[in-house]
């Protein structure tokens, strides 16, 4: 479980074979292989490590969905680790498995903030409120409006200065993760919605004459 208070940029040494190769610092201290750490706001496991950096393994399925398969040599990452049981829960809970991603659409400068707009699918908007939480590329941060196709984020200038969100462009890609509440109150809600019921059969004589009736 991780938080999303990124911890450090990393910056992309290779990508090839499913295996992601990072150059990091602050993010290998007490990290160990077997370890989870999230890069983008995915949910990677440490499969070695040295002095200056890490290597993932990185399923298809994960490429497929998130914007991992389109990183390159040089790129820079948001990267976390996960939760330490006597940590201080700065963010909201993110679990690391990304639903899907979005698009950025626009960047506007409001005092010392920056509005962020995000275009996404409706599965993933219908799990957003206003105020609450979202990932960003593992970021946690605060929904600040939303309409029909995209939803609005405003970044404080140390958000902006200790993650890539700021580097986005319009047309970029970029990781989301709903609330994990919202995502259970969805499914709760969903299987208590009774079956349809099937109609009680026409009370005849048929009917009579089948439970001894006549």
């Amino acid at each position: 479980m991780f938080t999303g208070i990124i911890e450090e940029i990393g910056t992309v040494r290779r990508v090839s074979d499913g295996r992601l190769e990072l150059s990091v610092k602050k993010v290998l201290e007490g990290t160990k292989v077997g370890d989870s750490i999230a890069v983008n706001g995915v949910c990677l496991t440490v499969t070695s490590l040295d002095g200056t950096g890490f290597t993932a393994d990185v399923m298809p399925e994960t490429l497929r969905r998130s914007n991992l398969g389109s990183l390159k040599s040089g790129d820079r990452v948001n990267t976390e680790r996960a939760m330490a049981a006597d940590g201080r829960f700065g963010g909201h809970i993110v679990s690391g498995h990304i639903d899907g991603t979005g698009t950025v659409i626009s960047k506007k400068n409001e005092g010392n903030a920056v509005w962020v707009k995000i275009e996404a699918d409706r599965q993933i908007l219908s799990l957003i409120v206003e105020k609450g939480s979202i990932a960003i590329d593992g970021i946690s941060l605060t929904v600040a409006a939303l309409d029909e196709k995209s939803f609005s984020v405003s970044v404080i200038p140390h958000t902006g200065e200790e993650t890539t969100l700021l580097s986005r462009r319009p047309g970029d890609k970029v990781n989301l993760e709903n609330d994990i509440v919202g995502k259970y109150v969805q499914r709760l809600l969903g299987s208590a919605v009774p079956e349809k019921e099937e109609p009680h059969p026409e009370m005849d004589e048929e009917f009579l004459l089948k439970y001894g009736f006549l």
